[in-house]
């Protein structure tokens, strides 16, 4: 089997998953945007044939790339797993005739009002939601939602460009922000109070092969925005507990309702006063290397289950649910330099056995704004077989490791 894999190289995950085609046995051609010198040589030796754009979001470059492609010989796959690669590259495999995701459910995924549209007419509960692209249409929105509701872009992912908006004044401010007064499309959504977390799974044909159960501590929005907050996921073993039921049947609805066949899947979801409400969709695997963590939690390789689902249509392993395990992201204390680390001898010492890797930037780095996400700065990533303890775990890092950074 012959596979196009989109971009190699960056963010540097991407190596994990050419590795894994190569190794169940898959010829691998690539399509990216660095140069092949640039490439590392561990990716380079893995690719039968590369070809370099100038932006993999760029249609027509990358439909002359795979065309280019496949005048070499037969192109079984064209795959991508990076949230912005996902639409542009399933329009492009429907130009080029190859199999895989289509554009309509990669449309769904992407679009965040339209995907909304199709998950209430399915019957799957989220909050109310839908594209607001004047003065008029957002304060309508927010008359019949009620604050607050949150805006964001159309096709973001995560809490990228998300803002809660709570009155009016508000929203004035940020309809001139967004653009919206000058006719910028954007989502409005209801604001759903309650714990967030999210459900990932791995499908073939459409049925859930592999599946796990995230939390955040505390929600995306807040954590991307409070700096002394030294935010957690945690990923659980605990999945085949009754609470977690509704949560699994709701997520293969979705599957079946935004018909996604062989695919990685990511949903977010919200639990409070009005239930369970299901949020962003992405026929993807998450962000911020949660992959390693169901790798290093389940005992097994995702990234191989993930490539025998592409190339022959089966998984080779099951999920061990050994292990709980979880990420923390540790914040500089102020915006600049990082100036040094405390603590850390600590949390080696307590917790050595526990840990499965970490990140501190070397004294001297450019630290990253709060906003950059869950591995901006320094982080630490550890597992334990129960779920409470490793809470407990992670609280304790949270406390104990300080980040100190000079403006």
């Amino acid at each position: 089997m012959h596979v196009i894999f989109v971009e190699p190289s960056f963010p540097a995950n991407q190596r994990q998953f050419v590795h894994a085609l190569a190794d169940v046995g898959a010829a691998v051609s690539a399509v990216g945007e660095s140069s092949a010198a640039a490439m590392p040589d561990e990716i380079r030796r893995r690719l039968v044939h590369y070809e370099q754009v100038p932006s993999v979001c760029h249609e027509p470059s990358l439909l002359e790339a795979v065309r280019r492609i496949q005048s070499r010989g037969w192109i079984d796959r064209l795959e991508a797993v990076v949230e912005a690669h996902i639409l542009p590259v399933a329009r492009v495999r429907e130009a080029a005739g190859i199999p895989g995701t289509t554009v309509e459910t990669a449309w769904f995924c992407r679009d965040k009002p339209s995907m909304k549209e199709v998950l209430r007419r399915a019957g799957v509960p989220c909050a109310q939601s839908t594209a607001v692209g004047s003065r008029e249409e957002a304060f309508a929105f927010a008359r019949r939602a009620g604050y607050p509701v949150i805006l964001k872009p159309r096709a973001g992912a995560g809490a990228s460009g998300a803002e809660r908006v709570d009155d009016d004044a508000m929203m004035e401010d940020a309809i001139r922000r967004h653009g919206i007064d000058r006719g910028q499309s954007i989502a409005a959504e209801e604001f759903i109070e309650g714990h967030e977390g999210f459900f990932d799974a791995l499908c073939i044909d459409g049925e859930v092969v592999h599946e796990f159960i995230s939390h955040y501590f505390p929600g995306v929005l807040e954590a991307m925005r409070t700096r002394w907050i030294s935010p957690q996921i945690v990923t659980t073993n605990r999945i085949d507990l009754e609470s977690y039921r509704d949560v699994r049947e709701l997520g293969r609805h979705v599957i079946r309702s935004l018909g996604i066949g062989t695919s990685a899947v990511h949903m977010e979801w919200f639990f409070g006063p009005k239930g369970l409400k299901f949020s962003e969709i992405g026929c993807r695997p998450p962000g911020v290397g949660m992959w390693d963590l169901y790798c290093a939690a389940n005992d097994m390789s995702l990234y191989r289950e993930w490539a025998l689902a592409i190339t022959r249509g089966r998984t080779g392993d099951r999920a061990s649910r050994r292990y709980a395990a979880g990420m923390i992201a540790l914040r500089p204390d102020t915006d600049g330099r990082i100036a040094g680390y405390e603590g850390l001898a600590d949390v080696h010492q307590r917790y050595g056995d526990a840990i499965i890797d970490a990140h501190f930037p070397p004294v001297g780095t450019a630290t990253q704004g709060v906003e950059g996400g869950y591995m901006a700065n320094a982080w630490v990533r550890l597992r334990h077989p129960d779920y409470d303890r490793l809470r407990e775990i992670l609280d304790d890092v949270g406390r104990t490791i300080r980040v100190r950074a000079r403006p």
